[in-house]
């Protein structure tokens, strides 16, 4: 049976999604839990790789079981075998040709800004602290500059193939609001697309964050994007701050 899993997850303590021999990775915890369950290796494909540090609220998973079980008890089963920094959400039987990555039309990301002087323990892993005062409204009016289909290579340091750096964002918005808990001012860059490069959505943020800071100007974000200089992107924003939201299919 091929089935479709939904993951959350703390990434702190991670060392991002990819198996890896020598680290604790997210695949890793998965891959261990399901191959108990099953009773012989399996191979489980994600929807992508998310770095060390990156958290997700939705990320999802494919994998095929021998083992004749139902969703429920997957859940249950494979929670009651894993690190409590991850949970398994929800379980569905897919068709066997589903596929974690290959079968997903895009992603949704969120990064968090905690934008007051004072940094609460309670987002202290889950947000960026940033205590000058941003420019919203400036950062709105940038964000737009970043929708449609481009060559996003300024905002990828690892460059891959020409061919293979082009994306759509469909979707970037930046609100604000007060967090009562945390007893402060949360920005969060909520960004859509039917695809991203590595670092992309650090670099898009950090770009934002230095404009708000008024560091960038609006033309510069434009040369960056559509001329691809480099120099005119802001720094890569810490990967804590990032969270997969969900996952499009």
């Amino acid at each position: 049976m091929n089935f479709k899993l939904t993951l959350q997850y703390d990434g702190t303590d991670f060392h991002g999604w990819q198996m890896q021999s020598d680290e604790r990775t997210i695949q890793g915890e998965i891959t261990r839990g399901l191959t108990l369950l099953n009773g012989s290796p399996v191979v489980v494909h994600g929807s992508g790789r998310t770095d060390a540090g990156v958290h997700a609220e939705g990320q999802v998973a494919s994998v095929h079981l021998q083992r004749d079980i139902t969703s429920e008890k997957l859940v249950e089963a494979l929670n009651g075998l894993i690190s409590r920094d991850v949970r398994i959400m929800e379980a569905t039987t897919v068709p066997d040709d589903f596929h974690a990555r290959y079968s997903a039309r895009g992603k949704t990301y969120i990064y968090r800004i905690f934008n007051s002087r004072v940094l609460s323990p309670f987002w202290a892993r889950y947000a960026v602290h940033e205590r000058r005062v941003l420019d919203l409204p400036l950062m709105r009016r940038c964000a737009e500059l970043f929708l449609g289909e481009h060559d996003w290579m300024a905002f990828s340091p690892i460059q891959p193939d020409p061919r293979d750096r082009v994306r759509t964002i469909t979707n970037l918005e930046v609100s604000q609001r007060y967090d009562e808990r945390g007893q402060g001012t949360i920005l969060e860059l909520t960004v859509s697309a039917n695809g991203f490069l590595r670092y992309m959505v650090r670099c898009i943020a950090g770009t934002l964050m230095a404009a708000g800071r008024g560091e960038l100007k609006e033309d510069a974000i434009t040369r960056a994007i559509n001329d691809g200089d480099r120099t005119s992107v802001g720094a890569t924003a810490p990967p804590h701050g990032l969270t997969l939201q969900r996952v499009l299919y």
